[in-house]
């Protein structure tokens, strides 16, 4: 059964639409990559599916066990988030939020969770520091394990990788490699690097031309689409 579908959606604010008709279907374990030009609407569809904005047209829905709220989001940083006063134990642990509703604080289960995310992320001698103190690698694996702490199930990429050093770039597929392959995580990135779309995804969401092109990895190299 599908985790996600997207069916005949048309993204837009406004009544102005910024994508073509989208259609997709995602399994667990599927690793999708949305690319397309600045403007195409990757990013607008990443709220859709968050639900912080409704499609103009169409209809998304889950299934498999998924509920929106279990979807782990890792949004483009500013350079405003980046100089954000608090800890990295304090950003990890409020991707908790999310699935606690209304609840005003933190459980016991929450704070073993968010330590485990530490461990898994390789930054356990991190929790205690300040996160604008961290490299921009650091910044991105403590924001990958507050999005952990939301999900075990999808999780959602907003360009990640933008403005990392091409070591740092590599050392992060690969942890999202890891999660998607070892944990059987659905992960779904926009992204503008094309070559790591030959590496890492399964499927591929085109949003540049109309019909909007969905297929797996390899269909879209034989389409000659952009790899």
């Amino acid at each position: 059964m599908a985790q996600l579908i997207c069916e005949n959606v048309i993204m837009g604010y406004e009544k102005k639409a910024v994508t073509h008709s989208i259609n997709f279907k995602l399994e667990q374990g599927d690793y999708l990559y949305i690319i397309g030009d600045n403007g195409s609407g990757k990013s607008t569809l990443i709220k859709g599916i968050l639900g912080l904005c409704k499609p103009m047209e169409g209809k998304i829905s889950f299934g498999d066990g998924l509920k929106q709220n279990e979807i782990g989001y890792m949004p483009q940083q500013t350079i405003v988030q980046k100089d954000f006063p608090a800890s990295v134990e304090e950003i990890i642990i409020s991707g908790c939020l999310n699935r606690s509703g209304l609840r005003p604080f933190y459980t016991k289960k929450d704070k073993q969770l968010m330590d485990e995310m530490l461990l898994k992320m390789e930054i356990l001698d991190l929790k205690k520091r300040s996160y604008r103190e961290l490299s921009g690698g650091q910044q991105q694996r403590v924001l990958l394990a507050r999005a952990l702490c939301a999900t075990q199930k999808m999780l959602l990429l907003d360009e990640p990788v933008a403005g990392l050093d091409p070591e740092t770039i590599l050392e992060f597929y690969e942890l999202l490699k890891k999660l998607n392959r070892e944990d059987g995580i659905t992960i779904i990135m926009v992204s503008h690097d094309l070559p790591a779309v030959s590496q890492y995804a399964s499927h591929v969401l085109n949003l540049v031309k109309e019909p909007v092109f969905f297929g797996t990895k390899d269909e879209y190299i034989k389409a000659g689409e952009g790899v």
